[in-house]
């Protein structure tokens, strides 16, 4: 007697294990998908933070005002990465950039203090930098706001719109497929108890009572997969960042790694949940001549 208990046993082990191994390689597709969006959203925002926005004062601000000025731009919730150019900071850069001694030809300075910043992502659009320019512009001793060019600010907009959209197409197709790999796989692991499921029906077994051990069993094979593919993907984040791949990790950070990871886990353990609920019920609506086909 206790030979058959364990070969249905090894048996059920067997089954389970090939489930985990089916919905593990469908979630690390899902998983690098997750990966692929996160970076492009990264780089999409970071394209949007390096707009720059410089703001030049006039001949005859003080150094303390033109101080005051860049701080005043500095608290507001557009600007980022503000930066304070002097008149000499601002005469050895057209040196730099042209090869000209101002100073030299007309006998004293003739550069204006200036402040640069970049801004927020949010306000990357047409209508953020001309709001951006006119708050700046209405700041006392300001003369002149200096801004990317509208066209240039649509272009690279709409090219954001659409690589987020084809993503998009993109992940919700794996989601699908994904889904339906992940269910099929659950649905033959329940077809080959159906009999079981059928000898419980007739011991007067509810519905419920049959249908709770295949969904439990199921979801926390769906959570070991979440979990394994997860760590997986994560081990593949750490061995980029120790290979010297920074640009990746710097991409990803390690906190929308672990949504990921977290993303997996539940999304696997209701995918395989779900799953096992239809099936059992299927099970449950079929007559015993049904089992046979």
């Amino acid at each position: 007697m206790m030979k058959p208990q364990k070969e249905v046993k090894i048996s059920s082990w067997a089954a389970h294990t090939t489930t985990g191994v089916s919905v593990t390689l469908a979630l690390l597709t899902l998983g690098l998908i997750a990966m692929i969006w996160t970076a492009a959203a990264s780089e999409s925002r970071r394209m949007m933070e390096k707009i720059e926005i410089s703001v030049v004062m006039s001949d005859n601000v003080g150094d303390d005002r033109a101080m005051a000025i860049c701080d005043a731009i500095a608290k507001t919730e557009f600007a980022q990465n503000v930066r304070y150019i002097s008149r000499q900071e601002a005469l050895e850069n057209w040196k730099e950039a042209t090869g000209e001694d101002l100073e030299h030809v007309f006998g004293v300075n003739p550069l204006s203090p200036e402040v640069s910043f970049t801004i927020a992502s949010e306000y990357s659009t047409v209508a953020g930098i001309a709001g951006i320019k006119k708050s700046v512009s209405a700041i006392k001793d300001v003369v002149e706001v200096g801004t990317p060019d509208s066209h240039l600010i649509e272009t690279m907009n709409e090219n954001i719109r659409k690589l987020t959209f084809a993503f998009s197409i993109v992940a919700i197709i794996m989601l699908i497929i994904s889904f339906v790999l992940i269910s099929n796989t659950v649905r033959l692991s329940i077809y080959s108890k159906r009999f079981t499921i059928h000898t419980m029906q007739l011991v007067g077994a509810t519905n419920g009572f049959i249908r709770r051990p295949f969904i439990w069993s199921n979801a926390a094979v769906g959570a070991i997969s979440g979990l394994v593919s997860g760590a997986l993907l994560s081990a593949l984040l750490a061995a980029s960042e120790r290979l010297g791949y920074e640009e990746l990790t710097s991409l990803i950070r390690w906190i929308w790694m672990g949504v990921i990871d977290a993303g997996l886990i539940l999304g696997g353990t209701l995918i395989c949940a779900l799953a096992a609920l239809i099936a059992t019920s299927r099970h449950l609506r079929q007559d015993y001549e049904d089992l046979f086909k």
